[in-house]
């Protein structure tokens, strides 16, 4: 069977798995170092996802009660933009607690 005829590999178990296991722990131990020596405090740093859902959350909220406050008053215009904004803030909201929950290693909020 050439080249050509071979199925593509899937992922799944097989003979070059515990090679991409440790490229990946090599590559996690570099990170580590990495911080150890350029960072003051040796640590890594933390995940920004904890301000993107605050900043999210703020966003959707005060979007939502201006374009309702802006609906009530007649500014049919700057509604519509404050809606699509605070549509774009919730979007944003769900991507990044989905993130957070995929992300597996307790540090998710709700899940």
């Amino acid at each position: 069977m050439s080249d050509m005829e071979k199925p593509p590999h899937n992922g799944g178990p097989g003979i070059g798995d515990s090679g991409r296991k440790e490229a990946r722990e090599r590559r996690a131990g570099a990170r580590d170092r990495f911080w150890s020596v350029f960072s003051p405090t040796a640590e890594r740093p933390q995940s920004a996802l904890n301000l993107r859902i605050v900043l999210a959350a703020f966003g959707l909220v005060v979007c939502a009660v201006f374009a309702a406050a802006a609906s009530a008053v007649g500014l049919t215009t700057l509604a519509i933009g404050l809606a699509v904004l605070a549509l774009i803030a919730g979007v944003d909201l769900a991507v990044v607690i989905r993130r957070r929950v995929r992300r597996g290693d307790g540090h998710s909020l709700f899940g």
